[in-house]
C-alpha cells in the first residue's frame, strides 16, 4: 500500500505501536510454523507413499486444515506489511495530502468489507461443525474457525492503521466517505432488484473496478463488489458467499503457491541462481549484448524454480546489472528487459497461474507444465532478435573470452542447480508426486545442494523468508478468495451463458476466439494480476475454448502469455513498476526501450496462436 502522509502523533502514538508490533510477532510467527509444518506434512507423504509404500492417509487432510489458516493469517501479515496486491499507479500520481486521503479511503473500505463479512463468516464456522474429516474425524469448524479469526485480526490490524499512521482528519474523513457510500448503497437496495444484469456493471464494474482503480486493494476491491452484488441485488445469504470464498481458498493445489515462493527465495539464499547465471555469463559474455542473453537465458531457468515473477527478478538483477552497467548498459534498457522477460517466462512451470489455471477449470497440471516450456522458449528467441538488433552496430558489451576450461568448471559448479526445474517437472510429469508434492521436493533439493555444494545457508534469513512467504501468499489467496465469489455471482447471474454465446458466435471459429482472447487477457494482465483475472475469467472462457475445438492447454499458453504482456505493460502494468522497483531505476527510463520488447512478445504470442503444437506436441497421450 501507499505510505501515508505521516504519523498520527500525539499520547496515543507510542502505545499504538507497541500494540501494532507485539500483533505483527503473534501473527507472524504462526503463519511462518504453519509453512514449515506444510512443508512437512506433503514430503512426509510423499516418502511413505513412495518409500515405505504406506500412504498417510490423513496427509491432504491435515494440510488443508493448516492451509486456510495459512492463507488468512498470510492475508493479515500482507495487510500488516502493506504487501496486499493494488494498482496504485493513479493514486501515485497525486500531490502528497491527496495519497493521504485515498490511503484513509482505502483502509476504511478494507475496515467496511471486513465488518460486513464478519457475521457470516462466523455463521459459516458454526455452521461447518456437525462436518468431520473421513480420516482424522476431526469437526471442520476447526478448519473454517480460520475465517473469521482471520477477518477479525485484519480489522484490528486496519484499525491501527488508521489510528498509527494517518492524521486524525484524514482517516475521519475516509470511514465517513466509506460509511456515507455504503448507507447510500443500503437505501438504494429497492432500486437494485428489477435491473437484472444491468446490476452487473453497476457492481463488479462501478463498485468493483472504481474501487481497484482507487487504491484499494484488489483481495478488497473483489469482496466488496461481491458482497455489494449479492447483498442488494439478490436474496442470496451471505453465508453462501464466504463458502464460496473458503472453497476458493481451500484448494489443495493452491498450496503449490507458499511452496514454490518459499523455494524461490531458497535457491536465491543458497547461491543456486548466482550459480546459475555465472555460468551464462562465461558461456555468452563475449558476445555483443551477450550479457543481455544471459538475462533471457538466466529468467528461463530461474522462472522454473520459483514460479514467482518477483522472486525470479530479485534473483537475477543484483547479480547480473552490475556487471551489465559496467559494461556500458542503459539503466532504461536494463528495465526494460527485466520487464520483458518477465512477461516472457509466465509458461514455464511450475508458474503459479498455470497451476492457478489447473485448480479454477480441471486441466491437467502435468500437461500445462509440459506445453509450457516451448512457447516461453519461442517468446524468448523473439526477444533475442531485439537483443541481436539493437546490439549489432554496438561494441561496448563486448568482454573477454572466457576459457574453455574456466566455463566447463563453471557449468559443472551450475550443473545441480540446473538440474532442479527438470527434477521438479520430472517429478510431477512421471508421478512421482503431486504439483503441489513436487514444491517439496525442491525445498528438500535446495536445502542439500545449497549447503553441501555451494556452502551458502544462512540460518538468520529463514525466518524472514517464512514469514515473507506467508505474506505473499496470503495476498494471492485471498484474491482468490474473493474472485472466487465473483465468479459464482457472475455464473448465477447467466452472464457466463451470454458471455458463451457471445463468443462462440463470432466469425471465424476458433481462430477468431484465439484472436479476441489474446486482446481480451492482454487488456485484463494490464490492470489486474494473472492470478484473479484467470480465477475470475477462466471457468467462463476455457469451456467455450472447448466447444470451438481448440485445445485446452493451447488456449492456457495464449491466455497466459497475453496476460504477461499486459501485466509488464506501462502504463497500467504493475509488473513494469516491480521490475522497476528490483532494479532501482526510474520507470520513465525504461519507457522507450521496453516498446521493441512488447511488439516482439506479441510477434510471439501470435506465432504461438498460430501453431497449437508449439503447445501441445510433447503432451502424452491422455495429458490434455
Amino acid at each position: 500500500m501507499i505510505d501515508a502522509a505521516g504519523p498520527a502523533g500525539g499520547r496515543s502514538a507510542p502505545a499504538v505501536a507497541l500494540v501494532d508490533a507485539l500483533l505483527a510477532r503473534l501473527v507472524e510467527i504462526p503463519a511462518a510454523l504453519l509453512v514449515v509444518a506444510e512443508i512437512g506434512v506433503l514430503f512426509a507423504g510423499i516418502v511413505a507413499r513412495t518409500v515405505f509404500r504406506h500412504p498417510l492417509v490423513w496427509s491432504d487432510e491435515l494440510a488443508s486444515l493448516l492451509f486456510l489458516w495459512l492463507a488468512m493469517l498470510g492475508s493479515v501479515v500482507a495487510l500488516q506489511r502493506r504487501e496486499h496486491m493494488r494498482m496504485s499507479g493513479l493514486v501515485a500520481r497525486l500531490s502528497p495530502a491527496r495519497r493521504a486521503q485515498f490511503e484513509a479511503v482505502a483502509l476504511a473500505a478494507c475496515l467496511a468489507f471486513l465488518f460486513l463479512i464478519a457475521r457470516p463468516a462466523w455463521q459459516f464456522a458454526r455452521e461447518q461443525q456437525p462436518i468431520t474429516t473421513p480420516a482424522l474425524g476431526w469437526s471442520d469448524a476447526w478448519r473454517a474457525a480460520a475465517m473469521p479469526c482471520g477477518i477479525a485480526l485484519m480489522a484490528l490490524v486496519a484499525l491501527l492503521r488508521l489510528v498509527r499512521d494517518l492524521r486524525p482528519r484524514d482517516a475521519l474523513l475516509g470511514l465517513v466517505a466509506v460509511a456515507a457510500l455504503v448507507g447510500a448503497l443500503w437505501l438504494a437496495r429497492p432500486l437494485f432488484a428489477p435491473l437484472g444484469q444491468i446490476n452487473l456493471l453497476i457492481f463488479f464494474v462501478g463498485v468493483g473496478a472504481g474501487s481497484v482503480f482507487a487504491g484499494i486493494p484488489i483481495a478488497f476491491a473483489f469482496g466488496l463488489a461481491a458482497f455489494s452484488y449479492l447483498a442488494l441485488s439478490t436474496s442470496t445469504p451471505m453465508l453462501i458467499m464466504v463458502g464460496r470464498m473458503d472453497e476458493g481458498m481451500s484448494h489443495l493445489i493452491l498450496l503449490a503457491v507458499p511452496l514454490f515462493v518459499f523455494l524461490g527465495l531458497l535457491i536465491e539464499m543458497t547461491g543456486m541462481a548466482r550459480a546459475m547465471i555465472a555460468f551464462l555469463s562465461a558461456l555468452l559474455g563475449h558476445v555483443r549484448g551477450g550479457l543481455a542473453y544471459v538475462l533471457v537465458g538466466a529468467m528461463y531457468l530461474v522462472s522454473g524454480i520459483s514460479g514467482a515473477k518477483a522472486a525470479d527478478m530479485a534473483a537475477i538483477a543484483p547479480a547480473l546489472f552490475p556487471e551489465m552497467r559496467a559494461r556500458g548498459a542503459r539503466p532504461g534498457e536494463l528495465v526494460a528487459l527485466l520487464a520483458a522477460t518477465g512477461a516472457q517466462t509466465e509458461t514455464i512451470p511450475p508458474s503459479l497461474v498455470l497451476i492457478t489455471i489447473g485448480s479454477v477449470t480441471g486441466v491437467s497440471i502435468a500437461a500445462l507444465f509440459t506445453g509450457g516450456l516451448v512457447p516461453a522458449l519461442v517468446t524468448g528467441l523473439m526477444l533475442c532478435v531485439v537483443v541481436w538488433l539493437r546490439h549489432r552496430g554496438q561494441d561496448v558489451s563486448a568482454g573477454p573470452r572466457v576459457p574453455r576450461r574456466e566455463v566447463l568448471r563453471l557449468f559443472v559448479v551450475a550443473a545441480p542447480a540446473l538440474a532442479l526445474p527438470f527434477v521438479i517437472r520430472a517429478a510431477v510429469v512421471d508421478g512421482v508426486s503431486t504439483a503441489t508434492e513436487a514444491s517439496t521436493l525442491g525445498i528438500a533439493y535446495a536445502l542439500v545442494v545449497g549447503p553441501l555444494i555451494y556452502r551458502r545457508f544462512d540460518a538468520s534469513r529463514i525466518l524472514p523468508m517464512l514469514i515473507e512467504t506467508a505474506s505473499l501468499s496470503g495476498a494471492i489467496l485471498f484474491i482468490i478468495g474473493t474472485a472466487t465469489a465473483i465468479a459464482w455471482g457472475l455464473t448465477q447471474s447467466g452472464f457466463s451463458g451470454a458471455l458463451a454465446q457471445a463468443m462462440a458466435a463470432l466469425p471465424g471459429g476458433g481462430p477468431t476466439f484465439l484472436a479476441v482472447s489474446i486482446v481480451v487477457f492482454i487488456v485484463l494482465g494490464s490492470v489486474l494480476e494473472g492470478i484473479p483475472a484467470m480465477v475470475l475469467f477462466g471457468p467462463l472462457l476455457f469451456p467455450i475454448a472447448r466447444e470451438l475445438g481448440v485445445n485446452e492447454v493451447h488456449y492456457a499458453m495464449v491466455a497466459v502469455l497475453s496476460m504477461g504482456l499486459g501485466l509488464f505493460m506501462p502504463p497500467l502494468g504493475v509488473g513494469y513498476y516491480a521490475a522497476c522497483a528490483i532494479s532501482r531505476v526510474d520507470p520513465d527510463d525504461g519507457l522507450r526501450p521496453i516498446v521493441g520488447y512488447l511488439l516482439a512478445l506479441l510477434v510471439g504470442i501470435v506465432i504461438v496462436a498460430a501453431v497449437p503444437w508449439l503447445s501441445t506436441g510433447f503432451l502424452r497421450p491422455g495429458m490434455g
